[in-house]
């Protein structure tokens, strides 16, 4: 059986324009210039790969077969390193547990997008960058991970818009949106909360609606004046998404700079003071902008509240609202291309 049967594939001469009429004439692209697929490309991608049509599950919403084949040729489009191949098919197999529920977040009229955090040493292999600008344009890795993660949804689950993606709106996050986790050892790494070791590479995938910029209040110079402002956005997203329904509790998740996590630790607060406090903030106080009441806790528990040391400097968080329809995270160890193992974490 031909890996890529009843996909176009190009010759290495072939004029950039033909291929990407091509491309979209078979409603393979996001809209963005696409890289295009030849043979040479794509052997290089599965290079070393074990059974490359072993089937990992079905990519809802149109069931569409998740092998290490078809997710080479998404890479391919979207620009990747070799050594992306192995986050991106570990990330879209953790989509696949139920927990995540991929259908509701693919098929929704709401604004999620599926969102890649990478742990380990496979960030420093890779170049990707955990500083500056970690959620914005600029960086080959974390831009073409996202993109190809995207890809993946769109042309193997068959999440097109009016097809499989019914979004009212969407969000520019849909065309890619993968960062890694710093390195920085202030507090326990998110895999090490899950049980595994620094020298091992994971990812983990959220279903997140947006983005939302936080600040400190006041002067800053407190763990207290640093993380109301979280809760007060924790609470405020889980109110104005709910449509007046109760939610069923779940996780919440923010990124926290180096420097304000510091900053924290410098006044005795460690990881677990950091989640017990934004679980019982129940009524925050922005001096001068709003007092808000939570009327019931913003996570199912104080484990389930997780911090993320990434970013570069500054003193601003980002709040990462996951979907309100009802979603948890998925952390996996990576994929084995040598024994095609991918093994769940949590």
């Amino acid at each position: 059986m031909e890996l890529w049967a009843d996909l176009p594939i190009f010759e290495e001469t072939v004029p950039w324009e033909e291929a990407q009429a091509v491309l979209e004439e078979a409603e393979l692209g996001d809209g963005l210039p696409l890289v295009p697929p030849t043979m040479q490309r794509l052997q290089a991608m599965l290079a070393g790969v074990a059974a490359p049509n072993k089937s990992h599950g079905q990519v809802l919403p149109l069931f569409g077969d998740l092998t290490a084949a078809a997710v080479a040729y998404n890479c391919v489009l979207a620009g990747c390193q070799r050594a992306a191949l192995p986050i991106v098919l570990t990330a879209a197999a953790a989509c696949l547990e139920p927990r995540f529920n991929l259908l509701g977040i693919l098929t929704t009229t709401g604004t999620p997008a599926v969102v890649t955090i990478v742990h380990g040493p496979i960030v420093r292999t890779l170049g990707m960058n955990a500083g500056t600008n970690c959620l914005g344009p600029g960086n080959r890795a974390n831009a073409s991970l996202g993109r190809a993660i995207a890809l993946v949804m769109r042309n193997i689950g068959g999440a097109r818009a009016g097809i499989g993606d019914m979004a009212t709106m969407g969000q520019p996050g849909k065309y890619t949106f993968c960062f890694p986790e710093g390195d920085e050892a202030i507090f326990p790494s998110l895999t090490a909360r899950r049980g595994l070791d620094g020298a091992t590479s994971a990812v983990t995938v959220l279903g997140v609606s947006g983005t939302a910029e936080v600040l400190p209040s006041g002067g800053g110079d407190t763990p207290e004046a640093i993380l109301a402002p979280m809760a007060a956005a924790m609470t405020a997203a889980g109110a104005v998404a709910s449509a007046g329904r109760r939610r069923d509790l779940g996780e919440q998740f923010f990124l926290f700079p180096p420097e304000l996590a510091r900053l924290v630790v410098k006044h005795g607060w460690d990881l677990a003071r950091v989640q017990d406090y934004l679980l019982t903030a129940g009524t925050v106080t922005l001096p001068e902008i709003a007092s808000i009441t939570a009327m019931r806790p913003i996570a199912a528990g104080a484990g389930d509240i997780h911090p993320i040391i990434t970013g570069g400097a500054g003193v601003k968080m980002t709040h990462l609202p996951l979907w309100a329809g009802g979603s948890r995270s998925v952390t996996r160890r990576l994929w084995d291309i040598k024994t095609n193992a991918i093994r769940g974490v949590r």
